[in-house]
């Protein structure tokens, strides 16, 4: 028996031995076909700090620190002048045309005020970004050079869970480092994101490799590696990719105009459950329940409702909530969509004309930051600000005073919610304030470090 068992394992590892040279060899003709078209991104961006010249520490409490701020402002007497100094950042890209473009992640060159190309072959370009879209964390950026090898760009959709893929990259400033793994899912919804259907690996991905490729084993792109599922910061064996087809579309539209054109609809959507869809005579948990519609938006000028529940856009089954977005947001403004609609145990066709949802510029260009009633100065959250947070909405708190103030609202909070009513515009913020008579308080939801809190707000009228 015993010398039977040794023998079916040495028959196991001996063909077992084969099949894993050929991965390997498969792995190995990858990277000597298409990696010379990853290469390497390094940023620059000039900050500004203030240079201490104090041979003291300044002492702790509110009213000594506002006494330095005041007394002894950066660049003022007792201290340095403000000097600018450079923050350098790294990730990697791939080439898609030989002409020069690169793809990569928004995250790694924005606000970046130079950024620089290292291919496989140690030459190093100046690039220009031509684009980036916060929303779907894709970038173009831009060399001067001709007869570039490129990738070749494969089909998501063809891609099956537990297919073996592989990532080429830059971790921690390694270049041209190469993981494999497997696919894990498709078509993943993160908190923080609403755009984009996720290809889950457990592809060994780190900081660096963001923006990189994710490729099948025939050698396509299928994916732009963008980030990872972590509690220690570092991976875990849950990592994200941008499919490659989102990612096209959008660098298309980069390409054309230097920004994004989305569809928006004015609604705000929730899963159905089972128990949801048992209540509302649904066969099944399916479609997105509108939980809000938003006054004169595209869907209330349609006559969608809250309670209705989207079963199919544009003639596309909606399976799940998240699906919706990024139909909507894939779909150009100003086109008349036909939706399938469950509303009171009967189907329903609706046409709706879409909107355009406002871009991340138009979003941080606006001037209106501060609302006066109830003491607080409040920005919205930028798309970045939101990944950090795991959130899709809310307001920072820039500056508190009265009302506020007193309530016990810090600067840093995060407002997400008034009377259980979510803010994500300081607009928004304003009407719900506005609707608390004098002397009535408002239950404000605070996210404040990683829990969060209700605060009653009381409005004196000041």
């Amino acid at each position: 028996m015993m010398r039977a068992a040794l023998a079916a394992t040495a028959l196991a590892m001996t063909l077992s031995a084969p099949a894993v040279a050929r991965e390997a060899m498969d792995v190995a003709e990858l990277v000597e076909k298409h990696g010379p078209a990853v290469v390497n991104i390094s940023t620059t961006k000039l900050v500004k700090r203030g240079v201490e010249a104090f041979p003291f520490v300044i002492p702790d409490g509110e009213d000594m620190q506002e006494f330095f701020r005041r007394f002894f402002p950066p660049g003022g007497p007792g201290r340095g002048p403000i000097e600018e100094i450079p923050a350098r950042g790294a990730g990697s890209g791939f080439i898609v045309s030989n002409d020069g473009y690169i793809l990569t992640n928004a995250h790694v060159v924005r606000g970046a005020d130079e950024v620089a190309v290292k291919l496989i072959d140690k030459r190093t370009f100046s690039a220009k970004v031509i684009g980036a879209d916060s929303r779907t964390d894709v970038a173009v950026i831009k060399i001067t050079a001709n007869n570039l090898p490129a990738v070749k760009l494969g089909d998501p959709a063809q891609l099956r869970v537990g297919e073996a893929v592989a990532a080429i990259g830059s971790p921690f400033g390694f270049e041209n480092s190469v993981t494999a793994g497997i696919v894990s899912a498709k078509g993943r919804s993160l908190p923080s994101e609403s755009y984009v259907p996720y290809i889950q690996t457990d592809v060994p991905i780190n900081p660096g490799n963001s923006g990189g490729p994710l490729f099948n084993m025939k050698g396509e792109v299928v994916g732009i590696n963008s980030q990872i599922y972590s509690r220690s910061g570092g991976y875990q064996g849950v990592s994200f990719a941008i499919p490659i087809d989102v990612a096209m579309e959008v660098a298309e539209q980069l390409k054309a105009s230097g920004k994004i054109s989305r569809g928006w609809l004015g609604v705000v959507v929730q899963e159905v459950t089972a128990d949801l869809a048992e209540s509302f005579g649904m066969d099944r948990p399916r479609g997105a329940l509108i939980a809000q519609v938003q006054a004169d938006g595209p869907a209330a000028r349609a006559g969608l409702q809250a309670a209705d529940v989207i079963l199919m856009f544009g003639g596309k089954p909606v399976e799940n909530s998240g699906d919706l977005p990024r139909m909507v947001g894939m779909t150009k403004p100003g086109a008349k969509i036909p939706l399938q609609v469950w509303r009171r145990g009967k189907l329903q066709n609706i046409t709706v004309e879409l909107g355009e949802l406002p871009g991340e510029e138009q979003l941080a260009g606006k001037p209106d930051k501060t609302y006066s009633r109830g003491g607080l100065a409040l920005a919205e959250l930028t798309a970045e600000q939101r990944r950090e947070l795991g959130i899709d909405h809310g307001l920072l708190v820039e500056e508190v005073t009265g009302d506020a103030a007193r309530a016990g609202i810090r600067v840093g909070d995060v407002i997400l919610a008034v009377n259980n009513g979510k803010v994500a515009t300081v607009e928004a913020f304003r009407k719900a304030i506005a609707a608390i008579p004098k002397g009535k308080s408002a239950a404000v939801l605070v996210r404040r470090g990683e829990g969060s809190l209700y605060i009653p707000l009381k409005i004196s009228g000041e």
